[in-house]
């Protein structure tokens, strides 16, 4: 019997084409709430781009991949990068300059912005946070760090902060963020901290950086927009969010009646 479900945000609840939770969504998410399923949101988004829910009550929110996870009534888990490899990413921002957004717990900002970066907005329409000088930006509590590289520039980032990964949902960056954190780690405490066994999970979600989650949980479930890769992983692929994908999945596992 499902207890909890896992939702990815972009091109899983928000649709990539209108940049909203379709209301269909939102009756799909209501209809498992009666049933007493509890409701987490499992995202790279940070605590000031969740205004996309229209504040509907899920139960849990892991945010920024899992650096920062909480409840309508506390913090249950943080997790910020170190000051020295804040340190090493400025020192190499400095030889090889590229856009990177910093991002603390109710913000983000970039040391500069450039088409990539307004490129992402227009799918997400929650990167439109200001350049400024981030040369303070170590003595901040940051959670992850946006960083418009390849992935071969990406390996050459991480040998310089030792104490971080990266994931990527989108060829043009990756979030680096702090090692220990993930939407999988996420889950886990949301677990202890609900009493849910993990036999008693789903998740929802489209890019790489739900791998990790989906391949934890007892039921996965991708979306038909998500790639390739994402897809081998998981039990089920359900139609695109546009399409009434989360509705039909949870038909399919007999969670609703027609």
């Amino acid at each position: 019997m499902i207890q909890a479900i896992f939702f990815d945000i972009d091109g899983t609840l928000a649709s990539f084409q209108t940049h909203q939770v379709p209301y269909s969504t939102f009756q799909t998410l209501k209809a498992l709430k009666k049933q007493g399923i509890k409701l987490f949101i499992a995202t790279g988004r940070g605590k000031d781009g969740l205004d996309i829910l229209e504040g509907f009550p899920f139960d849990g929110y892991i945010t920024l991949n899992g650096q920062y996870c909480f409840t309508h009534e506390k913090v249950i888990y943080e997790n910020t990068i170190d000051p020295l490899d804040i340190q090493s990413l400025l020192d190499y921002l400095k030889e090889k300059p590229f856009p990177c957004g910093f991002t603390e717990e109710h913000t983000k900002y970039f040391n500069m912005r450039n088409h990539l970066v307004d490129e992402i907005h227009k799918i997400t329409h929650n990167d439109d946070h200001p350049a400024k000088d981030c040369s303070e930006v170590v003595h901040k509590k940051i959670y992850q760090c946006m960083c418009f590289v390849d992935e071969k520039e990406e390996k050459e980032l991480l040998k310089v902060m030792p104490h971080c990964h990266a994931s990527r949902w989108y060829p043009t960056f990756c979030d680096i963020s702090p090692m220990g954190g993930s939407k999988q780690h996420g889950i886990d405490k949301f677990l202890k901290y609900y009493d849910i066994d993990l036999s008693s999970t789903m998740a929802f979600g489209d890019g790489g950086n739900d791998i990790p989650m989906l391949q934890h949980v007892a039921i996965s479930v991708a979306m038909n927009n998500a790639s390739d890769k994402v897809k081998s992983v998981v039990d089920y692929v359900t139609d695109d969010v546009d399409h009434d994908g989360i509705y039909k999945a949870c038909l399919h596992y007999h969670l609703l009646e027609k």
